[in-house]
């Protein structure tokens, strides 16, 4: 039965390490979200939408933090979602994210299978300038998936 590894990080550099160890044993289904229209990096590394912009623009994926996460996982795109502001997402949870101007972040978590009450938290979370991983796994392989992701300094890790 698959399920889904959640968390949040409060620094970009963390994120891209979890995803490319992540990405190193194997797994392939990580998805990236995160805003920092806050305009407070609160000491976090490059923002994730620092160098996004700039590398979907001249379409290449280099530099920055997420160039290299757009590089560990399928489909990246830059959104503006009401109530949210910018966003920007990479993998797979990225195309679910195009019809999410009516149900947000957290219904397009919901559809993707995070518990609504979850879902409002971790769409809190981006709100505030974090960036939610998830990741889709068989069930055998969650407690990996979730070491690596606290490993990398995850925050409120869940197994849905």
């Amino acid at each position: 039965m698959e399920k889904r590894v959640i968390g949040y990080f409060d620094d970009n550099m963390q994120v891209e390490q979890a995803a490319k160890e992540l990405k190193d044993k194997g797994f392939k289904e990580i998805s990236i979200l995160g805003n920092d229209s806050s305009g407070d990096n609160k000491g976090r590394s490059r923002g994730i939408n620092d160098g996004m912009t700039q590398n979907l623009s001249n379409g290449t994926m280099t530099g920055g933090a997420i160039g290299g996460l757009a590089g560990l996982a399928l489909g990246a795109g830059a959104l503006f979602i009401p109530g949210i502001g910018p966003l920007v997402a990479v993998g797979p949870l990225a195309a679910a994210l195009g019809g999410a101007a009516t149900g947000g972040v957290a219904g397009a978590l919901v559809d993707y299978g995070i518990p609504k009450e979850r879902s409002d938290f971790y769409e809190t979370k981006i709100k505030e300038g974090n960036t939610v991983m998830i990741l889709k796994t068989e069930e055998d392989k969650t407690d990996t998936v979730a070491t690596i992701f606290r490993n990398h300094g995850a925050k409120d890790v869940r197994v849905h």
